[in-house]
């Protein structure tokens, strides 16, 4: 006969302040663990919208025009990596490809599928989310980071966004250096380039810097719904206390926390030491999940969402639904594409979290 089941006390979020050397910011600059295995040949396109189809034929040859021999300088080639080498600047024009659409249509499937796709040592490709980005930067210093990046072939930037005019001008110059050094970028995001900012605060202040920025991306639109849901069940209901607290004990490797507790913890850590914060996880626990108070507390919420998405760690939770954590006023505000994000993704995690307690 087998032993009894033991069970541990689990972890708490609310413990952890981890530190994050600015070389794991950069080594960890690759497609995260849900993303690492993608390929264009595993995305499935919805077949009453075209334009998901057309993107992986675009994105394939944008790919497979990356296979040149990088170069700086003198030694440029074009975009795509034919042509002669020419001893001006990168010649004009887009140098990249934007990927935008609404949540759930496999952009950042796409975009890392480009990235592994993308003819090159891992060293010379890069993928972040935009946050990720501007963390980097904060980490290095402007000028390291362009160093840091001029050698790369390739920039993934998923989750573009720009929240602030000084996040605004810090990317525009940034990825205008790196244009310059002749690195293809491409990003996603739920905006269109040129729409950038708008209903944000002080959108009028930085439009200016936003139009300069789109001269870099070809657009692609993808249209679609939500493929979390597409044909599934609506989001299971919260647990009750007690089973949250039960799966917890009774899982290795999860933690334990109330939720507003968490939110407060949050504050005290810094957004780029979000994914640190889950590492080792196998399962995130919550008791008592209530809406959201503000706006500031939303948006590092969005950022821990977003780490645990990509880490694919279930969240089980008791309290309201995911889809009520944010108020009407912040889904109708400039932030509810990014909260939208959350409710999805959460939503889809919760799911996940189903089995851990029998359901």
């Amino acid at each position: 006969m087998s032993g009894p089941i033991t069970e541990t006390a689990p972890l708490s979020l609310c413990t952890r302040e981890p530190y994050v050397p600015a070389d794991r910011l950069v080594a960890e600059m690759v497609p995260p663990p849900r993303f690492d295995s993608v390929r264009f040949d595993t995305y499935i396109p919805d077949h009453n919208q075209p334009s998901q189809t057309d993107a992986v034929r675009v994105l394939s040859g944008f790919a497979a025009g990356l296979g040149g021999a990088h170069a700086t300088g003198a030694g440029k080639r074009g975009l795509f990596g034919f042509g002669r080498a020419k001893a001006a600047k990168v010649p004009a024009g887009p140098r990249g490809v934007y990927l935008d659409g609404g949540y759930g249509v496999g952009k950042t499937h796409l975009l890392a599928s480009l990235w592994h796709a993308t003819p090159a040592e891992p060293a010379l490709k890069a993928f972040g989310t935009f946050v990720e980005l501007t963390n980097l930067v904060g980490a290095l210093g402007f000028q390291k980071t362009v160093q840091t990046l001029s050698g790369h072939r390739l920039l993934c930037i998923d989750e573009f966004e720009l929240d602030d005019p000084g996040d605004t001008v810090l990317v525009s110059t940034l990825l205008g250096k790196l244009v310059d050094a002749g690195v293809a970028l491409a990003a996603t995001s739920n905006t269109l380039p040129g729409k950038l900012g708008e209903g944000r605060f002080a959108a009028a202040d930085f439009l200016r810097e936003i139009q300069g920025l789109s001269a870099h991306f070809r657009a692609l639109r993808i249209d679609g719904e939500d493929y979390r849901h597409r044909g599934l069940p609506e989001a299971p209901p919260p647990f009750s206390d007690e089973q949250v607290t039960k799966t917890a004990y009774a899982t290795e490797g999860s933690s334990l926390d109330d939720f507003p507790h968490l939110l407060e913890h949050l504050a005290r850590v810094h957004p780029s030491r979000y994914g640190a914060l889950t590492d080792g996880l196998k399962a995130v626990c919550l008791t008592d999940v209530q809406p959201v108070p503000d706006q500031s507390t939303a948006l590092r919420l969005v950022v821990l969402a977003d780490r645990l998405y990509d880490r694919e760690v279930p969240v089980l939770a008791s309290g309201l639904p995911f889809d009520r954590l944010f108020s009407e006023e912040m889904l109708n505000g400039g932030y509810r594409k990014k909260y939208f994000r959350a409710i999805s993704r959460l939503t889809a995690l919760a799911r996940d979290a189903g089995r851990l307690a029998g359901h």
